[in-house]
């Protein structure tokens, strides 16, 4: 790895992409493209801390037009890139390389060589389900049976049924023998998804379950051993269930003897641009079909907050290549809420630069009975403008009619904390 730093290498090709070939021609397969090197499955961004605008072009290659912005590798250039298995779809379909989910995979090595439980929380949407097949496929019972268990879906009164099985004549149409799922699994996982919504009394026999490594089928009068690994996930908070008293305060803490957060879409926004080039990708596989996005779209997709996260990111993509006309997916293909978005947002700018404007048409307030100096009033218009844009230096400077650098020379002389900085480039 130090020769790597030695040579210039910022990024493996097997952290770009699930295997060196792919990357090769993710990267033009050898030839220097923008800039980048893609030489013996190695990429070398030209004097770059991070993937940048001079791999727009290679990336295109995944079905991201121009505009590509900025795909940030945390540290890469120090060479400490996030783990090939969770940089980009080697983790059982996790994708990214933003801190929060490089956090995420070095968590997740950590728990699938273990049997304890995982509690996995995040909003809805955010890929809780595929985390409970990276720590199956990546633990020690990967070859045993993966089941899933919609708590919420389930009908009340055959949830016991269900998890635990019943013997025959058990109950009104219990004509035969069911095994429960927690039986089924026989040393594989039972995932439970939407913890949250299990009834109050199925809670107090999944608790006795996990603690005793038993269940007791519907009408059975002996108990069955089960071997299952357990993994639950929510989209609530159960923290605040368990002060209301609508989950088990001794459940919550045997479920989450591993708590594990995921990020919302809104919280790595680096990593929108890796993920909207997946679903092109696939969706390419699947249809036959190439596109690539628009400038305008890339822009509004990494400024969106994803109240969905990447299900709804997912959709939208799924939704402008069914709609478009032509191989480049345009803003206008986007669903109505990111154009809504857009325009509340262009709006909000408007307004802001009509606040400024109107700052500099009618000058800086001077008492009648008193003459500022020169200095105050260039002061004053300028930290006025600045104000008025919430901040953006470079629109200040575009409004004044002068430039950054001037702008920014005038600020350290009145010794602002934070002059220095590029805010608004």
């Amino acid at each position: 790895m130090q020769l790597l730093r030695e040579e210039g290498v910022d990024v493996l090709a097997e952290d770009v992409n699930s295997n060196a070939a792919n990357a090769s021609s993710f990267f033009g397969g050898g030839e220097r493209i923008a800039g980048v090197d893609a030489v013996g499955g190695l990429v070398r961004p030209a004097k770059l801390v991070s993937l940048r605008r001079p791999a727009a072009a290679s990336m295109e290659r995944m079905g991201i037009g121009n505009g590509l912005g900025e795909v940030s590798f945390p540290d890469c250039h120090s060479g400490t890139v996030p783990p090939r298995a969770g940089t980009q779809t080697g983790l059982s379909g996790l994708i990214g390389a933003s801190p929060e989910m490089v956090k995420v995979y070095h968590l997740l090595s950590k728990v699938a060589h273990s049997t304890h439980p995982v509690l996995i929380s995040g909003e809805s949407g955010t890929g809780k389900e595929l985390v409970a097949h990276a720590i199956h496929r990546n633990g020690p019972n990967a070859a045993k049976r993966f089941i899933t268990i919609d708590c919420g879906s389930l009908v009340p009164t055959l949830i016991e049924s269900e998890l635990f099985g019943h013997v025959k004549g058990a109950f009104t149409g219990a004509n035969r023998s069911k095994e429960g799922l927690f039986s089924a699994a026989n040393g594989g996982t039972i995932f439970l998804d939407e913890i949250g919504e299990l009834p109050l009394d199925l809670q107090a026999k999944l608790l006795r379950a996990l603690q005793e490594k038993e269940v007791r089928p519907v009408g059975a009068t002996h108990a069955v051993p089960i071997s299952a690994r357990v993994l639950a996930a929510t989209n609530r908070d159960l923290r605040a269930m368990v002060v209301q008293g609508t989950f088990r305060k001794d459940l919550y803490f045997r479920l989450s003897v591993v708590d594990l957060k995921l990020p919302p879409l809104h919280e790595r926004q680096g990593d929108i641009v890796v993920l909207a080039a997946h679903f092109l990708e696939r969706i390419h596989r699947e249809t036959g079909t190439l596109h690539v996005f628009s400038e305008d779209a890339i822009q509004l997709m990494t400024e969106y907050e994803w109240p969905g996260n990447v299900r709804e990111l997912e959709n939208a993509i799924e939704r402008a290549c069914s709609l478009s006309s032509g191989p480049v997916l345009h803003m206008i293909d986007l669903p109505t809420q990111l154009q809504e978005f857009h325009e509340h947002r262009r709006e909000a700018d408007l307004m802001a630069a009509n606040d400024a404007g109107n700052v500099l048409k009618d000058g800086p307030t001077v008492p009648s009975n008193d003459i500022a100096p020169i200095a105050d009033i260039e002061r004053q218009a300028i930290l006025g403008t600045i104000h008025h844009l919430n901040g953006d230096k470079l629109m200040a400077a575009k409004l004044l009619g002068i430039g950054k650098t001037t702008l920014y020379r005038k600020l350290k002389e009145y010794s602002l904390a934070g002059a220095g900085d590029t805010t608004g480039d």
